[in-house]
């Protein structure tokens, strides 16, 4: 099956932390550091340049993402005739020295539809780390409509992402050798290819980005968006954060608590979580999601998967999974679909309800040696365009998670973490428990343990759980109210399924959102949508 444009922005939009072992290193930290020599500058926050402070934007219409950030066409008007605006502001490479080097960083916005009621700009991540900015918010920006009737609608591509410095590691032919490879290695021959990967998959990043990784962690991306503030003309940030863009508000919050404007946090981070925690915690989520599938599917008499119970129904996906390990069969032209790659599949279906069908669709095609269609999947997570490109999100995942983070496991330490990933899910512990080497050998030091999220003195943040959530659990959204301070972070929970809660269909979750940023309504804390 080609993979559709519905299907690769679902995949950019609900990228996060850890999820992909041959791509991802978790954002927190814990264990053994055997981090290179390099540190990313730490520098407390400078005056940035006058000239840079004061620089104009120069708003162009859009052109086609290139392939850095997925590729594909220009963005269509929206309804109404809003035509979507690109420009490139400039921030200097490392805020310890803002005289020198600096970089573009890609930019995207749809002006708001009531002029005379414009309350400034509405500011965007949509998390990876990786996902390009400018080619999310477009895709999804019917979904943000209500939002745009008082508020520019800006994102970007963070410093490493996309046309924002772009992180470059592998080429395309040696990223489907690497996704197609055997990410649960089961003895030593397997074991020694997986680390060699890993070996090889670094020093490309160093050789072809080596300049900029020390530069491109959260905390200067989060010094670029109080630029971005600046160059836009508002005096507070108002910002909308999913998944990883919640730690990136978090992280914000904290260095510049007085700027805070009206702020979501939808798809939570927890920033008290070290790596094996959070790790840890993700496989519990998918598993949950896995159990939520699957108990749907043997309730239906239509349903295509073999069982008449959830757990019978898993034991045939956990068969076929086997069976794929020593077998793959048939995936879309002379590619072939893995067992690793039927796991990423699998993974990319449980981010959302929605694709509940297809995830049902392939895995009875690939029974039956047709594995198309959960390649498709898998190569929407990846961030594999149907041309065979790739965009720059894992490469960029690698360097800005490996950038913050100071833990590196060592093989031994990945091996005797295994049993409890195991527990905390058959299908997807080992996936993760061996992403666990994703930082290790990377050339520069992580700059800390956790991120700090504090922020007292800061305006009331939205922080929203999902109590489906595969990726970012219910329980960090707790973790984050509490760790932003007392009055800073008010918590919404919604009793769903997928990954954030804003686009889940829940009119209660959406009102809530709108109101707070449209009208500055602060929902009582605990509120709770189903």
């Amino acid at each position: 099956m080609r993979t559709t444009p519905a299907l690769r922005a679902t995949a950019l939009a609900a990228t996060a932390t850890v999820l992909l072992p041959l791509a991802a290193c978790s954002d927190d930290s814990g264990g053994a550091d055997q981090g290179g020599p390099s540190v990313a500058s730490t520098a407390s926050p400078t005056t940035t340049p006058k000239d840079l402070s004061s620089q104009k934007l120069d708003w162009k219409r859009c052109s086609a993402p290139d392939n850095a950030q997925g590729g594909g066409t220009a963005p269509s008007p929206l309804p109404g005739g809003t035509a979507w605006e690109c420009s490139f502001m400039d921030v200097p490479l490392d805020y310890g020295a803002p005289d020198g080097r600096t970089i573009e960083l890609a930019l995207v916005r749809a002006r708001a539809k009531d002029q005379d009621r414009r309350l400034g700009s509405l500011v965007f991540n949509f998390g990876g780390p990786g996902a390009s900015g400018v080619a999310t918010l477009p895709a999804f920006g019917t979904a943000y409509d209500a939002l745009r009737t008082r508020y520019d609608v800006v994102s970007f591509d963070p410093r490493g992402v996309g046309r924002s410095a772009g992180v470059r590691c592998s080429d395309d032919k040696a990223l489907d050798a690497r996704y197609e490879m055997d990410g649960t290695p089961d003895n030593a021959k397997e074991q020694k290819a997986f680390v060699d990967d890993q070996k090889s998959f670094v020093a490309d990043c160093e050789k072809n980005s080596g300049k900029e990784l020390p530069y491109v962690g959260t905390t200067n991306a989060a010094r670029d968006m109080d630029l971005l503030r600046s160059v836009l003309g508002d005096d507070k940030l108002n910002y909308f954060g999913i998944s990883y863009g919640t730690e990136l508000g978090g992280v914000y919050a904290h260095l510049f608590p007085e700027k805070v404007g009206r702020a979501v946090l939808d798809a939570v981070v927890d920033p008290t979580e070290d790596a094996e925690q959070s790790a840890l915690g993700q496989a519990e989520g998918f598993q949950l999601a896995l159990d939520n599938f699957t108990a749907d599917c043997a309730k239906r008499d239509d349903c295509k998967l073999p069982g008449t119970t959830a757990q019978e129904v898993q034991d045939w996906i956990a068969d076929l999974l086997e069976k794929l390990e020593t077998k793959p069969v048939p995936g879309l032209g002379e590619r072939e679909l893995t067992q690793t790659q039927a796991t990423t599949g699998i993974a990319s279906a449980l981010y959302s309800k929605e694709t509940w069908p297809l995830l049902e669709q392939g895995l009875d095609e690939a029974d039956g040696k047709n594995g198309g269609l959960l390649l498709a999947l898998a190569d929407s997570l990846n961030g594999r365009t149907e041309g065979g490109h790739y965009d720059n999100s894992s490469a960029a995942n690698t360097a800005i998670s490996c950038a913050d983070s100071k833990q590196r496991f060592t093989v031994e330490q990945t091996k005797a973490a295994l049993p409890a990933f195991r527990k905390a899910s058959p299908v997807f512990g080992d996936y993760l428990g061996w992403g666990l080497l994703s930082c290790t050998g990377w050339p520069v030091a992580g700059t800390w343990d956790t991120p700090d999220v504090s922020a007292p003195g800061a305006a009331p943040i939205l922080v929203i759980g999902n109590t489906g959530d595969p990726a970012t659990p219910y329980a960090g959204a707790k973790a984050m109210a509490a760790e932003l301070g007392e009055g800073v972070g008010v918590e919404l929970t919604y009793k769903g399924e997928g990954h954030g809660a804003y686009n889940g269909g829940s009119t209660c979750v959406q009102k809530a959102v709108d109101g707070y940023l449209l009208d500055g309504k602060v929902p009582a804390p605990g509120t709770v949508c189903d």
